[in-house]
């Protein structure tokens, strides 16, 4: 199925189940979710788990039984100019709260337009910690850049890594800080790097910086980047083509179909992750009931993490007792292991980048995501934004 028909099967089946509610007290909730450019990846799946947990809890009476939840959703096209002419036009309809886009730089933008009114704004799984720099109304859903390369680097000195090779973009805080982060961490923990390469967004051609790879001097032993789709296709193509053999790592936006469809060049690839839907879990019934209800599987965790956004709002609502956008941001942030189906999550002591589990996962020859490990950064020694 392609984004735009989930997206358009969604939105419908969102509809209806509102239309009903319509008369009675409504909480309603402003989707932003580009459905195309280079968010539609993540946006597409994140807002379809979130309609469906939304759908449920309707269902069921709305949030905490009680309160019928209508969305209103605006496609972004991934641009942040649309994203703020979006994100105004669903305060001017009485937006409530704001789900934002996946990456930390349209949040940011969203989250200056929410501030005065102090919407609480939640990125569908932006990890910059920078992006709640903001305001005290802004959080993020997913685990943090600075968790996810402290656990990742842990895990890279623990398999004997000593050198490493980073390749960051400055067009982004995700490209960017991602790689910084796990080099502070690798270096604290006894760790080297060994070079840096920057790139730009939607660079096609990275022969230059595998060049330099393969010139470094000492070589690497490990190679880290945060790029996402189509970069990061490019960057291992380029690599793996070049004879370059090194272990690759990456953040979570390495988790997607396309990537693990790439064939032997990802084939060993580790990456980090916001969950895994382990027999028994919360998640896997998760997988079990939204695959009953459209005929398919959930191929990455950004439907998950969008389901675990309904079930914060959902706990930030009975918390503040109120509806009142300004209660509901205060009630989120004194949170302490919410309940959620990828990991439970805590905000309070934090910057409001939730504390949540870091899983690491390898790409097999077949193109599958293999467990590896499941760990929670450490606050006292996670690097600082």
């Amino acid at each position: 199925m392609t984004l735009r028909k989930l997206f358009l099967s969604t939105t419908a089946a969102s509809l209806a189940l509102t239309a009903a509610a319509a008369s009675a007290e409504e909480y309603v909730i402003g989707v932003m979710s580009a459905q195309s450019g280079y968010l539609a990846p993540y946006d597409g799946p994140a807002y379809a788990g979130f309609q469906f947990c939304i759908d449920e809890k309707n269902a069921n009476g709305g949030l905490n039984g009680t309160l019928p939840v209508r969305t209103i959703v605006k496609d972004t096209r991934s641009d942040i100019a649309e994203g703020v002419k979006v994100v105004q036009e669903m305060l001017d309809e009485g937006a409530q709260f704001i789900v934002s886009s996946a990456d930390a730089d349209p949040t940011i933008a969203a989250a200056q337009i929410t501030m005065a009114d102090g919407i609480p704004t939640m990125t569908f799984a932006g990890t910059a910690p920078v992006l709640t720099q903001v305001g005290e109304h802004v959080f993020g859903s997913y685990p943090a850049d600075n968790q996810q390369g402290a656990v990742l680097a842990q895990y890279a000195r623990d398999q004997g890594f000593e050198r490493v090779y980073l390749v960051k973009s400055p067009d982004s805080a995700y490209t960017l800080g991602g790689p910084e982060y796990f080099g502070a961490a690798f270096e604290a923990l006894g760790g080297t790097i060994v070079g840096t390469s920057n790139y730009s967004l939607n660079q096609p051609d990275f022969s230059a910086i595998v060049t330099t790879i393969k010139a470094a001097d000492p070589q690497p032993d490990v190679i880290v980047t945060w790029a996402w789709e189509p970069d990061f296709p490019a960057f291992i193509k380029a690599l793996r083509g070049a004879g370059v053999t090194t272990q690759v790592m990456g953040g979570d936006v390495l988790d997607t179909p396309t990537v693990r469809g790439l064939g032997e060049v990802v084939s060993g690839v580790v990456h980090t992750s916001g969950g895994f839907p382990e027999e028994g879990s919360a998640y896997a019934d998760f997988i079990a009931r939204f695959t009953a209800a459209k005929g398919f599987a959930p191929d990455n965790n950004y439907y998950a993490s969008g389901c675990d956004i309904a079930n914060m709002i959902e706990q930030a609502v009975a918390a503040a007792g109120s509806t009142d956008p300004r209660a509901v941001a205060a009630a989120m942030a004194g949170i302490e292991n919410g309940t959620a189906i990828m990991s439970n999550f805590t905000f309070k002591g934090t910057d409001r980048m939730p504390l949540r589990d870091v899983v690491v996962a390898r790409i097999t020859a077949d193109g599958q995501k293999e467990f590896v490990l499941r760990a929670q950064a450490d606050p006292a020694t996670m690097p600082k934004p």
